[in-house]
């Protein structure tokens, strides 16, 4: 059977967790309740950091737009999703699942590099204070702000473009619940050499290096630290320990995703790994870092205490 050119397709079946009927509207409602917590709980991040000038520094900077990427992050698959389980017409077109390509590797490319950069910036907070206003300028802050999404731009529109070369056959079934990429370039099929390319460089400059980065903060965190007082140790760890657990979650679970799309070949466990990852994670964050912070949840009483007053 001759391939079907890319031209040719219309559309893609997103089989989802599971095509029993009597589930459908369990996994509906678990999932618009994850959705809607992302999203208010992120909101409410930006709200505390926007409406109390005491937050206007560069921690809070990078938080609340890594707030803002969350929000678009989950946006970009769940409302699809929630919209195919409750009419239960599981498809989404050639150029709708491209778009979704673009923009889950752009705002998951954000997230990756404003991680680093906040771990740079607790980095500077702790070996440079004396310096930390000077280093961390609001100039610097914009211009880390603006790098990180040129570079998350340009591999999501490199991925695209290189994902608009592949042609697929008749069998056009995605078991995932989005258009996730490793799953349309096993249904490919011309040679998706130059995907796979693509895939392991954009890992390795969009996973690895920030890693690096990371690691190699807290590295030198750790260094600066190991003289100092308890209490000094204490207050240190107390800072970054909200960053810490986050990076913790989204390597952790992109590591699943990783593994579960690489070595075990099961649809569900991968759709799983993913859910924790694009679903799960961007939900934590907003608790993780307001209940384990006492400036967030000051300006949150502060702006719901005003609000009360002129009712």
């Amino acid at each position: 059977m001759e391939p079907e050119t890319k031209t040719q397709i219309s559309e893609f079946h997103l089989l989802g967790f599971s095509e029993e009927t009597e589930l459908q509207p369990i996994i509906f409602g678990l999932f618009l309740s994850i959705y809607l917590i992302t999203v208010f709980g992120n909101l409410l991040i930006i709200l505390a950091i926007s409406s109390d000038s005491h937050l206007h520094t560069p921690m809070y900077f990078f938080l609340s737009h890594l707030s803002f990427v969350d929000i678009f992050f989950t946006s970009t698959t769940i409302p699809k999703m929630l919209q195919s389980t409750q009419t239960q017409r599981k498809v989404i077109t050639y150029e709708g699942c491209i778009i979704q390509v673009y923009f889950y590797l752009l705002f998951a490319g954000l997230d990756d590099f404003l991680l680093t950069v906040m771990a740079y910036d607790r980095y500077v907070a702790i070996c440079h204070p004396l310096n930390y206003t000077v280093i961390m300028n609001p100039w610097v802050c914009g211009l880390l702000f603006l790098v990180s999404w040129m570079m998350s731009a340009l591999f999501s529109l490199l991925h695209s473009l290189v994902m608009l070369q592949l042609s697929f056959c008749s069998d056009l079934e995605i078991h995932h619940f989005f258009c996730e990429i490793t799953w349309l370039i096993q249904l490919a099929c011309s040679d998706p050499f130059l995907n796979n390319v693509m895939v392991y460089f954009g890992s390795v400059i969009q996973g690895g290096f920030p890693l690096t980065g990371i690691l190699y903060s807290y590295s030198k965190i750790l260094c600066s630290i190991c003289g100092i007082s308890a209490q000094g140790k204490y207050k240190a760890f107390s800072t970054c320990a909200s960053h810490l657990l986050v990076v913790s979650l989204f390597y952790c679970s992109a590591l699943g995703v990783y593994l579960s799309s690489a070595a075990i070949h099961s649809s569900h466990a991968s759709a799983i790994a993913s859910v924790m990852n694009t679903v799960v994670t961007p939900m934590l964050n907003p608790f993780i870092y307001s209940l384990r912070n006492k400036d967030i949840k000051r300006a949150l009483f502060r702006f719901f205490i005003l609000k009360w007053k002129h009712l």
